[in-house]
């Protein structure tokens, strides 16, 4: 069995999606589409920079979903890939869950652009500049960091916002609250505690405004069942209902990504082949997960002409 995996923030990066564009005309024909939806050159942005712009939060949600999904347009286009006839399950982290979404045909591209520019104008409105963080923990399992949290929070709020592997846990809150998460580490035998250059603590209860504005529009969107099962993010199980796709993309603004636990339910469910669709972030985190499955990541044209002739 077969998931196809689409990467969150942080995996964007000046250039990205040029060489897809000038190689592909169905990669430059969706660049277009999400420009259009979006009504910004969002994709000059992605190619030119400037870093600082790509990387604000309301460019860098739907850069990472055009660039994904265009890196598998190309894969259908050019090689006459089906994802409902290669993949079993499709997932994604934070953002990429929208990804996914799209690409098993739950949610149309237009919409889905707009949506994740909405999400990351809200996010980044939830909270002042400077009052959130989130720090990664390194050599931190899940029980390790909640208790480090909970020790932390005094008051403010401090909490798990990605279990990503057995070795990684990002937590997420007030500054005060996170900061002293990570001086407090090697007393809850973590290895390092890292603060995150994020502009806003996502995946926490601070979102809630955020969550608010997601739930309003997402009522709103047309959502149709996925071709394939989506594993959600909040609830590391497969959902396809219209409904329960959009309480669950609501609840995940302020809850936990559970990627490792999604991952490990995915490879118990007999998913041995990962493929990781235009980012190389994931695959890492995987194979710490699974060590016995198979993981490809697809970024370049030489990657999609490898992965299509091993599908």
């Amino acid at each position: 069995m077969r998931a196809f995996l689409f990467p969150g923030q942080g995996s964007q990066s000046v250039g990205m999606g040029k060489a897809l564009a000038e190689a592909s005309p169905a990669a430059k024909e969706l660049f277009q589409e999400v420009d259009d939806a979006l009504s910004q050159n969002l994709f000059r942005i992605m190619v030119e920079g400037p870093d600082a712009d790509l990387t604000l939060t309301e460019n860098a949600q739907p850069a990472i979903m055009a660039n994904a999904l265009a890196t598998l347009k190309v894969m259908e286009k050019e090689g006459g890939l089906r994802l409902s006839e290669k993949a079993d399950f499709v997932a994604g982290h934070s953002l990429g869950e929208y990804t996914a979404l799209c690409a098993a045909g739950a949610i149309d591209l237009s919409t889905t652009a707009r949506l994740l520019k909405l999400r990351g104008r809200a996010m980044q409105a939830a909270v002042p500049v400077g009052e959130g963080a989130m720090a990664a923990l390194l050599g931190a399992d899940i029980d390790k960091a909640q208790a480090l949290a909970d020790a932390a929070a005094e008051g403010e709020v401090c909490a798990v916002a990605n279990d990503n592997d057995p070795t990684q846990v990002v937590i997420s809150g007030h500054r005060g609250a996170v900061e002293r998460a990570v001086a407090m580490v090697k007393d809850h035998s973590i290895k390092r505690g890292v603060l995150l250059p994020v502009s806003a603590p996502f995946h926490c209860p601070l979102m809630q405004p955020a969550a608010d504005a997601m739930a309003d529009a997402l009522g709103k969107a047309d959502i149709r069942a996925p071709l394939v099962p989506v594993y959600a993010n909040v609830l590391a199980a497969p959902i396809a209902a219209p409904d329960d796709i959009r309480q669950r993309l609501v609840e995940q603004v302020t809850g936990r990504v559970r990627w490792r636990e999604s991952v490990a339910a995915m490879f118990a469910a007999g998913v041995t082949d990962f493929v990781e669709v235009g980012g190389k972030v994931l695959g890492p985190m995987v194979k710490r997960i699974a060590p016995d499955a198979t993981v490809t990541s697809i970024v370049t044209m030489d990657d999609i002409e490898a992965a299509l002739g091993a599908l």
